[in-house]
């Protein structure tokens, strides 16, 4: 499944993360995939106000990995906000457990997710992010993945 959308602000690619949260489980991976400066973060933090995160949501350029605890339902779980710019090589990763995160059962979020590749799960959702034409426009691409080994 694949869905298309144009945005024309911030508040916008906001507003697109926290109808993205709607179709999001604890367990869910989502990679994002985008230039400097084209929404992720923006993506990502209305994905944590759509879950109802509390609290101040960073760009994790400098920490690599933030954790925020949200209520899903009667239960408790954490969206790992995983940031991977600053990794100089795919060995790091390694470093950072994030294999751990992927597999757990929180919601991860992954900027810069073309470094992790041979490390994401089968199933997952590719969100695209480019810049538009007009200033502040973005256009991003939604896929729900579900790769199958033959």
């Amino acid at each position: 499944m694949h869905s298309h959308h144009r945005t024309r602000e911030a508040r916008e690619t906001f507003e697109l993360g926290q109808t993205l949260s709607h179709r999001l489980r604890p367990g869910d991976v989502v990679a994002l995939y985008g230039e400097l400066g084209a929404g992720k973060t923006e993506l990502v933090k209305g994905i944590c106000a759509g879950l109802r995160v509390q609290g101040h949501i960073a760009s994790t350029s400098f920490i690599l990995i933030n954790e925020y605890p949200f209520q899903y339902g009667d239960k408790h779980s954490k969206v790992y906000h995983v940031d991977l710019y600053r990794l100089k090589s795919a060995s790091e990763l390694f470093g950072l457990g994030l294999d751990e995160y992927l597999s757990g059962d929180g919601i991860c979020l992954i900027e810069w997710a073309e470094r992790a590749k041979s490390l994401l799960p089968a199933k997952r959702y590719d969100v695209f992010l480019k810049l538009g034409d007009e200033e502040n426009s973005r256009i991003i691409t939604i896929a729900e993945v579900s790769e199958v080994s033959v």
